[in-house]
């Protein structure tokens, strides 16, 4: 097959801000593997019908001649005279995954409609155009968002889910041949403008950056399917929404410009197994343009140092895509890429096959311990917005945990949502918490997060369109205590039969660690500790083997010059070798297998996998500059100090938030001892033994407490003293929420 950056190379061309790792092209085994790759997505229903193909079409035509109607309906309205009446114009883009090409059966369209500088974002788009929908028979579910941040309107229109954002050039005439792409289209534009605008020219981009569209489209829609089989595809939970996906797919594909979606799918693992965040992931250099918009740059935004996980978009203004990404979501993140690295070996030795790698993760037997989240409403509408509002604070109670525990405490955010059939108008979410692997077991230790929950019970009330009828609970529920409406079928499914890849490395894990336990005459340390320890040793042996490694971060000059990487730099004194020709000499021999099952010695295996493991630690150690330690108080939390000015406006309005006691128990419901004290969340560890702990709270916080209580740590009467044997630490019998029918020990 054709290389096509090698065609854009001889043009002076290239593609990312490095060489490629490899530029070989696939074998046999890749072009077998990637058919049976492409097999399996299309027999998972990640593929539209023709059918709906088209009617998605029509759709979007259609939607096309609405606003061109209504643009200029609302130019004769404004008095303009017939001629401009004729030439005003709208026009309709599409970004995200359905202007890539990888979106699924029944998937929303992302649209952009763009307008001249006389149609209004306020009064005309969610003015007239809303009522022109409204009153239309194909139009259903229409919910206009205009104070978002990036102002939408959802609607259904024929069945078809759009997502449609508005963006007011500053041009009196539309032309139907507009490039959006182009900077100056930004002149003059609005806040709201330039980010509607962000989506339509990121996906732009991003099709422009890669060397082979379909390849790119198979291996994105691989790696979508299996971070949501395995939990991590959510942008509002802290892991990564679709353009995070697209951005870590593209950036593989330009270090393997040559290979099928088989090898682009192991190489993503092995990449970002091994990437040091949070350098950065970047398509391209980052432009700092002449319109003086803000850009990514840690060096001169003191808020870009606390970014764990930098993705940065190539259209300008260049943002980081993931700054949702917290400290547990990285690690959990990072686990899952293991994990997909290693089954992808498996796979090359021909030990598994591509339904590993998607088996799905099992939430609800991963943890011991959990927190459950109740949100309720009085109607629908209420529940929906409520339900927004709360989703988008729950990263919040996140950070708060992690920065309270001074991140020892990992909490793990289920992407989606639950719901009781048996109660109307009600939701749920659920966080698995354990301690971080490598941190010492205590006896007796505890990480108390009742002040921590309570602040974010507080916050989350604090929501200016809040009604009567809109409650939050956050309570402590054990594994085996997990309601059953959570699980497929409303029935808790049995011991699986057969064991998954996952429940086959714990055991091979735990028996290996049993092992060393054995072996070891003075029994020095835990296995997590001495898992931890080696884990470290392999960390500073890397480390040590990149300290000569001069690679220097594509951020802007002064003098808006980007800075060239090092890895491109040397490859004229001959320290480039390592990063790019050796690769070559030891991967693109004639007669050997590239990849996959080599043809070859094991030695010459062996050679070829360390040489490209080599390339990776290259690319993939760029210096970030200006980064600061996670452990200082985090950008991402400094809105708490506007929400404790919120609280003080409040007060003077004369306004109350509900009262909303803090609940935390063993079966999932809000607890009242009998005493008429509220419980509190406390975790606790013993040994090898990690339970959640409740503990009595003398008080309840009253309506509107000042800023300065909230931080307060609450008075504990009669604290228990640390138990010495492994026993029940939550002895509650519960009946009903909010009503304890037996008493608390």
């Amino acid at each position: 097959m054709g290389s096509p950056l090698l065609s854009n190379r001889s043009g002076g061309q290239r593609l990312g801000i490095t060489e490629p790792i490899s530029l070989s092209g696939p074998t046999e085994y890749d072009v077998i593997k990637t058919c049976e790759l492409e097999k399996y997505l299309q027999d998972a229903g990640l593929y539209e019908s023709q059918a709906e193909a088209v009617r998605r079409e029509e759709v979007l035509g259609r939607l096309d001649q609405i606003v061109k109607i209504w643009v200029k309906s609302i130019s004769r309205a404004k008095g303009l005279n017939e001629q401009l009446v004729q030439e005003a114009n709208a026009k309709i883009f599409t970004f995200g995954s359905y202007r890539l090409g990888v979106h699924g059966p029944g998937a929303d369209i992302d649209t952009l409609c763009v307008g001249p500088r006389h149609a209004t974002r306020e009064e005309d788009f969610f003015g007239e155009l809303q009522r022109m929908l409204s009153e239309m028979s194909e139009v259903s579910e229409l919910r206009p968002v205009p104070d978002a941040y990036v102002p939408v309107m959802g609607f259904k229109f024929n069945g078809v889910s759009i997502d449609l954002l508005y963006a007011k050039l500053s041009l009196w005439v539309i032309p139907e041949d507009l490039d959006i792409s182009q900077d100056s289209i930004l002149q003059n534009a609005d806040d709201q403008t330039v980010r509607s605008l962000n989506g339509c020219r990121v996906t732009d981009q991003i099709l422009r950056l890669v060397p082979n569209i379909q390849n790119f489209r198979t291996t994105l829609r691989c790696m979508k399917f299996w971070a949501k089989r395995r939990g991590v595809y959510s942008n509002v939970a802290g892991f990564l929404g679709g353009v995070n996906w697209a951005l870590l797919v593209a950036r593989i594909c330009q270090l393997y410009p040559n290979a099928l979606p088989n090898m682009l799918v192991s190489r993503f693992f092995r990449v970002y197994t091994q990437w040091r965040w949070p350098n950065p992931v970047m398509l391209c250099n980052i432009e700092e343009g002449s319109l003086g918009l803000q850009i990514w740059d840690p060096r001169r935004n003191p808020k870009d140092r606390f970014h764990l996980m930098p993705i940065i978009t190539p259209a300008y203004p260049c943002m980081n895509s993931s700054y949702n990404v917290s400290a547990s979501t990285l690690q959990i993140m990072s686990e899952e890429f293991q994990r997909g690295s290693d089954v992808c070996e498996a796979m090359e030795a021909g030990k598994v096959e591509w339904d590993t790698l998607f088996e799905p993760f099992g939430f609800f037997e991963a943890y011991k311990n959990y927190l459950q989240i109740d949100i309720s409403a009085e109607n629908a509408d209420d529940l929906r917005k409520w339900k927004g509002w709360v989703e988008s604070r729950l990263r919040q109670l996140t950070l708060k945990i992690e920065r309270h525990t001074y991140n020892m405490l990992q909490c793990h955010p289920h992407p989606g949502d639950f719901s009781d059939k048996s109660r109307p108008f009600h939701h749920c979410f659920f966080m698995g918490l354990q301690r971080k692997q490598g941190v010492p077991v205590n006896e007796g230790e505890q990480f108390d997060i009742r002040v921590t929950v309570e602040e974010f019970k507080q916050a989350v009330n604090l929501y200016t369109s809040w009604k009567p009828g809109m409650e939050i609970y956050v309570s402590h529920v054990r594994r085996k205590n997990i309601p059953d409406f959570v699980f497929p079928g409303g029935a808790r499914p049995p011991r699986p039969s057969k064991a998954t890849w996952d429940s086959r490395r714990a055991a091979e894990l735990k028996a290996a660690s049993s092992s060393q336990v054995d072996k070891s005459s003075e029994g020095q340390g835990t296995p997590d500790e001495k898992d931890d320890g080696r884990k470290r040793k392999r960390e500073e042996e890397v480390e040590s083997n990149l300290k000569s490694v001069k690679v220097v971060a594509a951020l802007p000059s002064s003098t808006g010059e980007a800075q060239e990487s090092a890895l491109a730099s040397d490859a004229t004194n001959g320290a480039g070798d390592i990063g790019h020709d050796v690769v070559q000499n030891h991967i693109t021999g004639t007669g050997g297998s590239a990849y996959g099952k080599p043809s070859g010695s094991v030695a010459d295996e062996s050679n070829s996998r360390e040489a490209e493991n080599i390339a990776i630690e290259k690319i993939t150690s760029v210096p970030y500059v200006g980064h600061q330690d996670f452990s200082q108080e985090l950008d991402e939390l400094e809105d708490d100090v506007q929400q404790k000015d919120k609280y003080e406006d409040t007060a003077k309005g004369g306004k109350s938030p509900p009262m909303v006691s803090l609940t935390s128990n063993a079966s999932s419901t809000s607890v009242t001892s009998s005493n008429g004290m509220s419980t509190s969340v406390s975790f606790y560890t013993s040994g090898d033994l990690e339970e959640l702990e409740i503990l009595p709270v003398s008080y309840i916080f009253c309506f509107l407490p000042k800023p300065a209580e909230l931080m307060a740590p609450p008075p504990i009467v009669n604290p228990p003293a640390p138990p010495t044997q492994r026993k029940p630490l939550i002895r509650l019998s519960l009946t009903s929420l909010g009503k304890a029918t037996g008493k608390g020990t």
